[in-house]
């Protein structure tokens, strides 16, 4: 009996790199049901949690980035990546991977450098229109780049990429719950627009202010509001909330693990930019207001939301204009069905449903080569 196929996946630091991974994880473990799938973290880093929650071994990395302004913490950064490629090299020996996938994330970087190294067949997956630097110097070695984005050769090498769009969790690929159940699921009322605040997994600071200040001049207008904070600002948002004449119309949490009944109860979403929010809101055709993260790698989460906007899918605000002009775009959209049909009708074009599959073609592909060279 041939030994079990051995995959090994670097990906975190936020939700943006762990849920894609942990989605290419579920796609290969449903094809290769005896595969042995290990996931490569930093230490202290939420990925350390939500792996495990999703089934999956991980180990971490004594790792985290570069501060881009002065900081005395960089200068512990290079003995972190010296001891995270010696660990790496020692979990990679152990484990003996056929093959080693990154999605981004600190960790990401001296894994898959390690890899390469090692001649063990590398993917990297990079969901942005502009790469984070772990991706672009991964790039220089790894084998295959799946790209979410045409035009991405400016930044890769262009005979190592191919285009599949981002990987999204398949019940969020494959919407099955009803708007019934995810209204019930936030003890939110039938009948009543539904506004969904989410500003990444960490939450988003200013677009947390933007709809604090804002808060009562948007329930005027009789909508219900569920606000992921992120776990930062989550105190302070309810107080806000219990503050407002209509309290019970708003749903405060620090984060939500069940994004597709989320998705499912919303009419309206306010969201940052980044391209794992934008692959998942393309994928459940849902109207969105963006205010994407300037101080994001060359503006990227603006590139990002300005495909959809050129293609009338989508609406972008300023972070600098967001407290003044966010409630009202609120109201506009929630008030104006046909509007928000064809933001809808719109998106459809920009839907990429065979991302993770094409992904995992390409693994096939590094799997085989390993086995060849076994």
């Amino acid at each position: 009996m041939p030994d079990p196929i051995k995959i090994i996946v670097s990906g975190g630091g936020t939700g943006g790199h762990i849920f894609p991974a942990v989605a290419i994880a579920n796609a290969l473990k449903k094809q290769h049901q005896e595969a042995e799938i290990l996931f490569v973290g930093a230490k202290g880093r939420m990925e350390m949690e939500k792996v495990p929650k999703a089934g999956y071994p991980i180990e971490g990395l004594w790792i985290s980035g570069l501060q881009r302004r002065f900081d005395l913490k960089n200068l512990s950064f290079p003995f972190k990546v010296l001891s995270s490629v010696l660990k790496a090299r020692r979990i990679l020996k152990k484990f003996k991977p056929h093959v080693a996938i990154g999605t981004g994330g600190y960790a990401s970087g001296p894994l898959l450098f390690a890899a390469a190294k090692k001649n063990i067949p590398t993917l990297i997956q990079e969901q942005n229109s502009f790469p984070g630097i772990t991706n672009k110097l991964l790039g220089k070695v790894v084998h295959t780049i799946c790209v979410a984005f045409e035009g991405m050769d400016k930044y890769f090498p262009k005979q190592k990429l191919v285009v599949t769009g981002s990987p999204i969790r398949n019940e969020i690929l494959h919407l099955k719950v009803t708007k019934q159940e995810g209204l019930s699921f936030f003890g939110l009322k039938d009948h009543i627009p539904t506004l969904l605040i989410i500003g990444g997994s960490q939450g988003a600071r200013k677009v947390n202010e933007a709809i604090g200040n804002n808060l009562e001049a948007i329930l005027k207008h009789n909508i219900q509001v569920i606000w992921q904070t992120g776990p930062h600002s989550h105190e302070s948002c309810q107080s806000i909330a219990n503050e407002c004449e209509q309290k019970d119309m708003v749903k405060v949490v620090p984060f939500i693990s069940r994004m597709d009944l989320a998705y499912a109860a919303s009419d309206l979403i306010v969201s940052r930019a980044g391209a794992i929010a934008i692959a998942e809101i393309i994928a459940v055709e849902r109207p969105a207001i963006f205010i994407p993260l300037p101080s994001a790698a060359e503006d990227h989460q603006t590139k990002n939301a300005q495909t959809l906007v050129d293609g009338k899918a989508a609406v972008m605000i300023k972070e600098s204009e967001a407290e003044d002009k966010l409630a009202q775009y609120i109201s506009d959209l929630l008030s104006n069905a046909s509007d928000r049909n064809i933001m809808v009708q719109n998106l459809k074009r920009f839907a990429h449903p065979k991302a993770t599959n094409q992904i995992v073609e390409e693994v096939n592909k590094l799997i085989q080569l390993s086995q060849k060279t076994i």
